[in-house]
Parts: C-alpha cells; sequence; structure tokens
C-alpha cells in the first residue's frame, strides 16, 4: 500500500488492560493497508508535536483505525492518554510488511505483551472474512491484568472455529488457573503438535523475539515458515 499522510479525528477510546489504551480513529475514505502494518502517529502540534510509529490493532475489515500502547509515564504516552474523542491527530502510513492475508492454510502466533497488536488485526481479519486458516495463538504476559483484547479474543473463538487462543503467564496469582511461564518449545509442542506444517508470527518485547528465533531454529523450522517484527527504537521503525 502506498503510504498516506492525513488528519483524523478520534471517535472512540478503549481500555484495554489498566495500562494501555486503544485510540480508535475515523477511517478516510480510500485509506487502505495491510493487516499487520504500522503507522507514524503524530500528536500535538507545531513545538508540542510528538510522533511515534506503532502497528495497527485494527483490521482493515473494520470501519475505524486503531493504535493501542500501554501507557509508560513517556511523553508520548502521556500525551496519548490525555487524547479525548473529537481530538485530531496526524497519521503516516501504512509501513511494513509483517502481513498475513489468508494464504497459509496453518499458522502459530507467538506474542509477548503489547506486541500483540499486529497480531490481533491479523486475527479480526481472518475471522471477519471466515478464512479456512487454522490460527493457534500462543499470548504471554507477566501478570493477568495485562492481557490485552481478552474479551476480543473469546469473541472470536466463538465465531471462528479455526482460532484457539492460549494465554501463559509468567507471575501468575495464586487465583490464576491457566498456564504459567514464559512460551517454550514444550508449551508450542503440546499446542501444535503439527507445528513443521505452521507459519510462525512473532511479535513482542525484542529479548523475546530472540528467544523465540532461537527455540524456532531449534525445531528445525525453515526460515520461510518464520516471520517477525520488532520496533528497533533507534530507528523509530520496526524490524521484519
Amino acid at each position: 500500500m502506498k503510504p498516506m499522510q492525513f488528519e483524523t479525528e478520534i471517535t472512540q477510546i478503549i481500555w484495554r488492560t489498566k495500562d494501555a489504551k486503544s485510540i480508535r480513529f475515523r477511517r478516510p475514505d480510500g485509506v487502505e493497508y495491510l493487516l499487520g502494518q504500522w503507522i507514524f502517529l503524530t500528536l500535538g502540534r507545531g513545538d508540542e508535536r510528538k510522533t511515534k510509529p506503532l502497528s495497527l490493532s485494527s483490521s482493515p475489515t473494520e470501519d475505524s483505525l486503531e493504535v493501542t500502547k500501554r501507557l509508560t509515564g513517556h511523553e508520548f504516552s502521556n500525551a496519548l492518554d490525555a487524547l479525548r474523542v473529537g481530538d485530531m491527530a496526524s497519521i503516516r502510513g501504512p509501513n511494513g510488511i509483517f502481513s498475513f492475508q489468508g494464504e497459509y492454510d496453518k499458522v502459530c502466533m507467538l506474542a509477548g505483551g503489547k506486541g500483540i497488536t499486529p497480531q490481533r488485526s491479523m486475527i479480526r481479519y481472518a475471522t471477519d472474512k471466515a478464512l479456512k486458516t487454522s490460527i493457534i495463538l500462543l499470548y504471554s504476559n507477566r501478570y493477568e491484568d495485562n492481557i490485552a483484547f481478552e474479551d476480543d479474543f473469546d469473541e472470536m473463538q466463538r465465531r471462528n472455529k479455526n482460532f484457539k487462543v492460549i494465554l501463559t503467564i509468567t507471575q501468575p496469582s495464586q487465583s490464576w488457573k491457566g498456564r504459567t511461564g514464559r512460551i517454550s518449545r514444550e508449551i508450542v509442542e503440546k499446542a501444535a503438535p503439527d507445528y513443521t506444517e505452521r507459519v510462525f508470527y512473532t511479535s513482542g518485547p525484542g529479548p523475546m523475539l530472540d528467544a523465540m528465533s532461537a527455540m524456532l531454529k531449534e525445531m528445525a523450522i525453515p526460515e520461510t515458515q518464520i516471520k517477525f517484527e520488532y520496533f528497533t527504537g533507534y530507528a523509530g521503525a520496526p524490524k521484519q
């Protein structure tokens, strides 16, 4: 998709966790993007302008453009937290090649923390389009209240018999009854016994991606079956 730059209005703000928000923007006519792509979001004007690259958590099947971000207390996060419905923002994009358009029969997604955003886009698309692709999502967080899109994924599992989500928590409370620990080879092999037939999409913090890449290589997954994205920070754009 050819990148564009435009201003648009905030239409909805959704708390996804205790410290993460989704911001939805009006999607102007003619704005197209591929699921999993990212944008540059600019808030404020003049000397107060702040820009950050963010993955789109929305699907092209949805009317709004959506980004989702954890509130870290840094300047951009504070500016995003201060946004209200009706405020304006500038968007430049889309960018990126970390995408899925239904071209694979079997997919396994590995996500850590707020790295879930591009994968939510892909899963929403597959569900809305009733794709036949088998999708297994392994989603790791530190605490239970860090899980973003939990209600979304529950709803999509009910609608999409080809989608299954497995949550794992690294620092669980005593009340947590699900899986614990980081995503491991054991968890992958148990969740997806046919893992050699699947294409892996991985997104999350850099150390997690490094660990997942090493794990998949140990599992003899060909490089052609491994897709990943992480934000390099210093360059302001994802490395893919």
